[in-house]
């Protein structure tokens, strides 16, 4: 059961790691999830302070995930269709790979801007900062990700 358990955990670690660059695989769950099958594995391995800490900033990092384009794009005087504008090309994006997954977002953001009659130069600076809050929130759940998969050797 122990070496099963081990073969989970690296592998939801591994997938956790992917699940942090791809929008349709949870990512920080995943991470955490394996953090848990090494508790349950060994708990003297890994502190229960440990498993708080880290789940309190997943549920973080899930929400700003989520957020954090929203409230830029807000910021930056957008309109609601420029939110809804990011939100279809990220899944758009998907189909075409990770160049999709990354521009998937400005172009669906600078196109809803658009279709609300917005000028260029402030459709750009809207799609520009959905881009950025892709970006930030995409480091943030690949260092989370690091992190727990530095946590899972170390209880190797």
């Amino acid at each position: 059961m122990e070496y099963l358990l081990l073969a989970l955990a690296i592998v939801c670690a591994v997938v956790g790691l992917l699940g942090a660059v791809l929008p349709v695989l949870p990512g920080p769950p995943l991470s955490y999830a394996a953090l848990w099958l090494m508790w349950w594995r060994d708990p003297a391995e890994v502190s229960a302070t440990a498993l708080w800490i880290t789940g309190i900033v997943m549920v973080v990092l899930l929400v700003a995930d989520y957020m954090a384009p929203i409230w830029l794009t807000k910021k930056g005087g957008g309109s609601k269709l420029a939110e809804r504008g990011a939100m279809v090309g990220l899944v758009v994006g998907l189909f075409f790979g990770p160049w999709g997954i990354l521009l998937g977002p400005f172009a669906g953001a600078l196109i809803g801007e658009l279709m609300a009659k917005s000028p260029l130069r402030k459709a750009l600076k809207v799609a520009s900062l959905s881009l950025l809050a892709f970006l930030q929130t995409t480091g943030l759940k690949v260092l989370y990700a690091l992190a727990l998969i530095v946590m899972v050797v170390c209880a190797i």
